[in-house]
């Protein structure tokens, strides 16, 4: 009797742990480079990532190579090759903590920060991010709207090609997350 209530402990733990992570189970990333001269989109269906409810923390990882669109295909190789050097950089990993309290119990849409370690190019750097969380049963929706600043990352812009790539990139998240039950 002792170890078969020894065993439903260890399960409910496990059970409990998986009714608190929420996986991506889909995904889309999206930035815009408006320069004077251009104007580059470009988007990520490929985002990996779980956020813990039970203590509001989290972990993002997308593949730079996974961003499509652009304006022709040298302009993804120069991307990937010249500016994000996606070889020596593969990911952009966001890990960090919500800072608002949140019952994830209740469904309803808040407005949160998300604070952590944004890692792009290399270069880890501490943000606050502004996100919205919409909470149904079994389901988040994270969704975002923030800049990365292109020195902030050690981003190297040419500048034969300067007044095509802007400086600061307008970065969109929309990202639903389901229950790992």
């Amino acid at each position: 009797m002792k170890y078969i209530f020894v065993l439903l402990f260890v399960l409910s733990t496990f059970i409990t742990e998986a009714q608190d992570l929420f996986t991506v189970s889909k995904s889309n990333i999206e930035f815009t480079s408006d320069a004077p001269l251009e104007l580059i989109k470009a988007s990520s269906n490929e985002v990996s990532g779980a956020l813990k409810t039970i203590d509001r923390t989290f972990v993002f990882r997308m593949a730079i190579k996974s961003f499509e669109g652009f304006n022709s295909s040298l302009q993804k190789t120069h991307f990937n090759e010249n500016y994000m050097e996606s070889d020596k950089y593969p990911n952009a990993i966001f890990v960090g903590k919500i800072i608002e309290e949140i019952n994830f119990k209740t469904s309803g849409i808040h407005e949160i920060r998300a604070k952590g370690s944004f890692t792009c190019h290399g270069i880890k750097q501490e943000r606050i991010i502004k996100c919205k969380l919409k909470i149904s049963p079994d389901k988040i929706n994270v969704s975002s709207k923030f800049t990365v600043l292109l020195e902030d990352h050690n981003i190297k812009i040419p500048t034969v090609v300067s007044q095509k790539i802007a400086e600061e990139i307008v970065v969109f998240v929309n990202l639903d997350l389901a229950s790992r039950k």
